[in-house]
Order: C-alpha cells, then structure tokens, then sequence
C-alpha cells in the first residue's frame, strides 16, 4: 500500500501499471474467502415501519402511519371487513407464539425445510424508553398472501401490507450464508491489486425480504465474480479516482426517526407529528428528500 496524494503521482502509478501489464497478463495471485451468516432483521415496530417504508416505498411518515391506520381498521374483502394488521403504534419486537406457529408452517409449505430455522427465532427489543404494551407490526394472518389481496387493496394498502407481509416472514427463516471474498491479482512486478466482495452461498431469509439501507458508504463490499488462482481477466482499463471526505449526510425521513428513537425523543405515536411540525412551522423544508434546516 503507498499514498498517492496528488494527480501527477497519480498518472505515474497508472502508466506504470499498464506497462507493466504489457511485459505479462494481470492474473489472480490468490483467492481467500470466509464464510459469514447475515441474520435477519426483527419484525416492524412503528419506527422501523417508517423507516423501512420512506427507503423501499418512498412514504413520508405521516403517509405510512395513515395507511397502516387504514389496514388495521379494517379493509372490505370477499368475506367482510378484516384488519390485515396487529396495532401499528408500538416499539416491541415480539410477536405472539400462536402467530410464530403460523409462520413457521408458511415457511416450510412455501419455501421448503432449509429455510425453517430449528427452533423459532425471539426478538428483543433494544429502544431504552420502550413500553412494549403491543406485539410488533404484522400481518394478523400470514396465510393472507399479497399476491390475494392485490386486486381487493389500493395500491398503497397492497405496498405496505406486502412490505409488512414480507418482513414478518422473513424474521422467523434461516439466516443467509454469504461467502466474503479477497482476490489478489498481479503480473509478477513488485505490486498487488486486491478486490473484496461477496458471494451468496444460501440465501436464507435474503430470498424472501433485505432490509434496506440509508446512506452508501465507500467501502462497501460488491458482489465478485467466481475466480480461481492462475485466472487471466481481462484487463480493460485503470481508473485512478480521488476521494474525498464526505460530511455526515443530512436527515432523511428514514435517519431522523431512527435517530429519534436511539435519542428517546418521542414516542411510536409521535414521530410522524414531530416531523409534520418541523415542516409545517418552517424549522426545515425538504429538498431532496433530505431537511434542511430555515432561518426559523
């Protein structure tokens, strides 16, 4: 590893490089790969609910906790008006044992016995104000499938109760099995280019729902191609990039509620109208679905 800290130091390394990949093929040195288990994420409570629901579906807060209202009251199917989820303002993460049974039986008639951990999975919930007076979000029966109830919901209902529908599954399956990888490669010259990633060797719960993520950071691992030692790829270029490094990025719907919550700031039926405040009074506006702090 060197510093390369300006552009002219830059070009030098990169016109090296290709001269010495001219003298001999750019082949992989060695291949180091680690298995790891990525468990799943716990069923919703309100604030992970908004959350998840402002990055997969793009909801404001006040929007999701309007539809999961509509859901939980009741929706008018084929057999009468049914409320397709349990409360939808709490902070718990535990879910009721007749509820887990359901789930389990779902996932080995659907998916198959690799995917049904031995025993059922139990939550915890971290918040330090938590009251836990409620079961998490789910749906109040998973034998409901989304793909049923597509044409009977509005589009936004059919969204978010899939969204919850998903999750609620996927917190009681196997965790999946991913292999990380390290490839060295290397012509012989006194230089080593790495590249880390991953591979899925299971998918587990990832083939059902994945959490998703608020802001990228660099030096997140990509998804490699299979390679072995003694592999010649093909080299199509060098691409010196800088860096640079980035102030932390503003609040987003999803990171403001989440930090709400890690602060005690609020409770599940409150972070919706907290953030309806802020704009409502001018404290901040959206640009980009990120706030921006006003004058006020």
């Amino acid at each position: 590893q060197c510093d390369i800290n300006n552009q002219a130091r830059a070009e030098a390394v990169v016109q090296q490089l290709q001269a010495d990949c001219r003298q001999a093929p750019l082949q992989v040195l060695q291949v180091e790969k680690k298995q790891r288990q990525r468990q799943p994420a716990a069923p919703f409570t309100t604030s992970t609910l908004q959350q998840e629901a402002a990055r997969k579906l793009g909801f404001s807060a006040s929007q999701t906790m309007r539809v999961a209202q509509q859901l939980y009251e009741g929706v008018s199917l084929a057999e009468g008006a049914v409320g397709l989820i349990t409360y939808m303002r709490t902070d718990a993460v535990n879910l009721a044992n007749e509820a887990i049974a359901e789930i389990r039986g779902l996932i080995q008639q659907r998916y198959g016995k690799e995917f049904l951990p031995e025993a059922p999975r139990i939550y915890k919930t971290k918040a330090k104000n938590a009251q836990e007076a409620h079961e998490a979000v789910r749906p109040t029966s998973v034998m409901r499938l989304p793909e049923d109830l597509r044409n009977q919901l509005t589009p936004d209902q059919w969204r978010l109760y899939e969204l919850i529908w998903k999750r609620t599954v996927a917190c009681q399956m196997t965790a999946a099995i991913m292999d990380t990888v390290a490839v060295d490669f290397g012509t012989g010259a006194p230089w080593t280019l790495r590249a880390n990633g991953s591979t899925i060797a299971f998918p587990g719960f990832i083939s059902v729902y994945q959490e998703g993520v608020d802001d990228k950071t660099e030096d997140e691992e990509g998804i490699l191609p299979a390679l072995a030692k003694g592999d010649q790829p093909q080299l199509l270029g060098i691409e010196p990039e800088q860096h640079f490094t980035e102030p932390p990025p503003r609040y987003s719907e999803a990171t403001l509620v989440k930090t709400l919550e890690s602060y005690g700031i609020g409770r599940p039926s409150t972070y919706a109208s907290i953030i309806q405040t802020l704009l409502s009074r001018e404290y901040a506006q959206l640009l980009q679905k990120r706030f921006h702090p006003t004058d006020v």
